[in-house]
């Protein structure tokens, strides 16, 4: 994946710029909006988002998803729901929207 942004922030950049900053790398992959389009109002499983990518074209691996859908976590867009129990003992992640906006207040620095 080639970032057009460094990957290490400046130094001396604002607390308020980094957290800014993080939203932003979470979502300057197409890939990206689409997990978020397709998660929507709903919950999705980690199976069901691949497949959808898939069937929309995308050529991803399984660690290509688990990269985006990381950075999506971690930038508080998206939130484990819930696991779905498989046999073996495994678990699925399902995925859910934090919100549906993402409001920053300036003063705080704080998003919403």
């Amino acid at each position: 994946m080639n970032d057009t942004f460094p990957y290490k922030p400046p130094d001396g950049l604002h607390p308020k710029l980094l957290k800014f900053r993080q939203i932003a790398l979470a979502l300057r992959f197409p890939t990206r909006w689409h997990i978020i389009e397709f998660i929507g109002k709903d919950s999705r499983s980690t199976g069901d988002i691949y497949k959808d990518l898939l069937k929309n074209g995308e050529e991803l691996s399984k660690s290509g998803l688990y990269y985006h859908l990381s950075a999506l976590k971690k930038a508080s867009i998206i939130e484990v729901a819930t696991y779905l129990e498989e046999g073996g003992g495994a678990s699925e992640k399902v995925w859910k929207l934090r919100t549906g906006k993402i409001i920053f207040d300036l003063l705080k620095g704080e998003f919403e």
